[in-house]
């Protein structure tokens, strides 16, 4: 009866200014979600959908103190939860149950507490719990206001040091407190600057405190911080050649720091670096030439873990930190690795792994006595696949198609995913343009990608354009500044070679994308509607200048360093230029646009002018904002709801509607 009342009184609310603006709005999921000019979902679309809309996953959160059990991120209602599994394959026991997601997950060393995050209807403001998982009891560390996360014990469990915005809202500083009395939270790093400052890793002597200082993917640094005398000292990092350095942590004796590096102008790799007054750096030898992703260490110290991304794939390695030489450890099915994590007692590494086949689940691999040795991989974790036959799922193909450089004759290759319905074709194309910029789309288990070809029959390309991670650090800075519309001239180089493949259909092709790709989708309207049926923008910047004065001030400087200074006159004229928003008049074709409330990354003010500049210009425009979501949709229902709506906008705009290019409104 509420959800009629309110359907109906909204549908007889006019969101207009007059007659040629009409907005038909609806309110859905116990009105937390509102539509507008979106039909209503037919049951029969919700309930053909749900399969693939039922598939769980799992991701690693730690270990318990005796190294026997393992704890894990996984949803059973609608967002995920912390669950305790003690055996491969055993029950999933439930430990937190909240309406919203947890996030980070750090177990206490020596001791069974977990401290955890949380954020509130998507705001990312994320704060710091600290949860007894014998008790069940929960108790708050942090102010419950600023942005609290980045969490790091002491080795003997007795501090967490975190990042926090709470001293003016806008500075990364580092805090710590022990549990006990969260009254004795205190700044151990003050930020002075617009940088992202994160605590690393403890000494074993807890006298000293890895930071690390992010300042942008191509540039970031490690100090280390002397908790007696309060001298903060840089380590690693030069300002005068920027090299993007993460810090893994301190060596047993805490005379050196490993981390990961592409200082030599290469792939990134291992290094390790001593801590005297004049510090001696040697790199991990005969290093892979791949990018390494993750770098871990074991409690004691005495052995490692890395991931390789190996032309998109995840290759584990085992290193002996004392020696600095690894070993590839090749029981690991062909896939995606994330979130390594040694047992308390060094026996046992946990990771996550997917494939595009299979969706997140938790492996252990056992440890033998040597640093380099394995000795044997099990899997705790069988997620629900919704009975969906996996095995049918598209394979995704690699490809790359060039793009020319200005002045120059060789041509640039741009990587790409291609996922095609069995079939000859020719098939409708969708393509979808990752975040970040700083991100890179990787061959993993998509189930929206495969929800996509099964009832749509369309084709899916996933490109890494300019300014993706993966392709070493000259690709990622392609698009900085004033190149930014170089990875929109990918979009336009991305056509022509679908123009020349007979599997495809060149008269019917889509994009997407979400916060940057949802830039990417936008721009690419603006400059090849004509090559265009539709598109879709989730969370996207539609002004560059608008999004930098508007998105949260502990982030601000971060993207000014992507993107552009918007307070420098020449930089904010680019800027306005090259906004979606400001050249809307060329947009023909309809779009959906999704959005969250309280998103602080990129504010719902971006979408909202953007609706209404389309409207003004009598565009075809869906609308759907969840009024308790943020960046991304983490709630189930809202999840389902918007692949339900994309499911409706593709299948009338992309393959069947024949109104494309026809403005909405005389």
């Amino acid at each position: 009866m509420k959800h009629a009342l309110l359907t109906v009184l909204l549908f007889l609310s006019l969101a207009c200014t007059s007659a040629a603006a009409e907005v038909l709005q609806r309110i859905v999921n116990d009105g937390q979600m509102v539509l507008e000019d979106i039909p209503p979902i037919p049951p029969s679309l919700a309930l053909s959908l749900n399969r693939y809309q039922s598939i769980r996953a799992a991701r690693l959160a730690g270990w318990s103190r005796d190294s026997n059990s393992i704890y894990i991120k996984t949803r059973f209602g609608d967002v995920a939860q912390l669950h305790r599994v003690d055996i491969p394959g055993g029950a999933r026991t439930q430990l937190t149950f909240t309406n919203e997601p947890v996030r980070e997950v750090v177990h206490q060393p020596g001791g069974e507490l977990l401290a955890l995050t949380r954020d509130r209807g998507g705001d990312e403001f994320d704060q710091v719990h600290v949860l007894d998982p014998k008790t069940g009891l929960v108790i708050r560390l942090s102010d419950g206001h600023s942005l609290n996360n980045r969490m790091t014990w002491d080795r003997k469990g007795r501090q967490l040091a975190y990042r926090s915005t709470r001293r003016n809202g806008s500075s990364n500083d580092i805090w710590v407190q022990t549990v006990a009395s969260p009254e004795s939270a205190k700044i151990l790093v003050k930020a002075e600057d617009g940088a992202l400052w994160k605590p690393i890793d403890f000494s074993a002597d807890g006298k000293k405190l890895l930071v690390q200082q992010y300042i942008s993917v191509a540039d970031s640094r490690i100090y280390v911080k002397d908790l007696s005398s309060g001298e903060l000292r840089l380590l690693v990092g030069d300002p005068e050649r920027p090299a993007s350095n993460i810090a893994t942590g301190f060596y047993r004796n805490d005379k050196s720091v490993l981390f990961v590096t592409n200082q030599r102008d290469g792939a990134a790799e291992v290094a390790k670096i001593s801590l005297g007054e004049t510090p001696r750096l040697t790199f991990l030898p005969n290093i892979t030439n791949w990018d390494i992703t993750q770098s871990v260490l074991s409690h004691d110290r005495r052995r490692g873990a890395f991931i390789s991304n190996e032309g998109g794939i995840s290759r584990l390695y085992l290193f002996d930190p004392k020696q600095l030489n690894y070993k590839r450890v090749g029981q690991i099915p062909l896939g995606l690795i994330s979130g390594l994590i040694f047992s308390p007692d060094g026996s046992k590494l946990g990771m996550t792994l997917n494939s595009a086949r299979s969706p997140n689940d938790i492996f252990v691999l056992k440890l033998g006595r040597h640093p380099l040795s394995a000795r044997g991989l099990t899997r705790w974790t069988f997620s629900e696949i919704g009975g969906l036959d996996t095995a049918k799922f598209a394979k995704p193909a690699p490809i790359t198609f060039p793009v020319s450089l200005a002045g120059q004759e060789d041509k640039l290759q741009i990587p790409a995913i291609v996922y095609l319905p069995p079939g000859d074709g020719p098939f409708p194309v969708l393509i979808h343009v990752h975040g970040g910029p700083e991100n890179q789309y990787r061959p993993g288990f998509n189930s929206e990608f495969q929800l996509l070809i099964d009832h749509l029959g369309v084709a899916v390309i996933a490109p890494n354009i300019r300014g993706s991670l993966g392709y070493g650090s000259t690709f990622i800075t392609l698009d900085d500044g004033y190149k930014r519309e170089a990875a929109i001239k990918d979009i336009g180089a991305l056509l022509d070679w679908i123009d020349l493949q007979p599997q495809l259909d060149q008269n019917r092709v889509a994009v997407a994308g979400s916060s940057y790709g949802g830039y990417v989708a936008l721009a690419a309207a603006v400059h090849y509607s004509g090559r265009l049926r539709a598109a879709v923008d989730r969370f996207g910047i539609s002004n560059f200048v608008s999004f930098l004065e508007n998105t949260q001030d502990y982030r601000r400087d971060l993207r000014r360093i992507e993107y552009g200074d918007e307070r420098d006159p020449d930089m904010r004229a680019f800027l306005e230029r090259i906004s979606p928003l400001n050249s809307v008049e060329k947009i023909k074709i309809p779009l959906l646009v999704v959005q969250g409330r309280n998103d602080p990354i990129v504010p719902m003010s971006e979408s909202e002018q953007m609706v209404e500049a389309l409207r003004s210009q009598g565009q075809t425009v869906w609308y759907m904002k969840a009024l308790n979501e943020g960046h991304g949709y983490k709630k189930r229902e809202n999840r389902n709801l918007y692949q339900q709506a994309t499911i409706m906008f593709l299948q009338q705009y992309l393959l069947g509607g024949t109104d494309e290019g026809t403005p909405r409104h005389p």
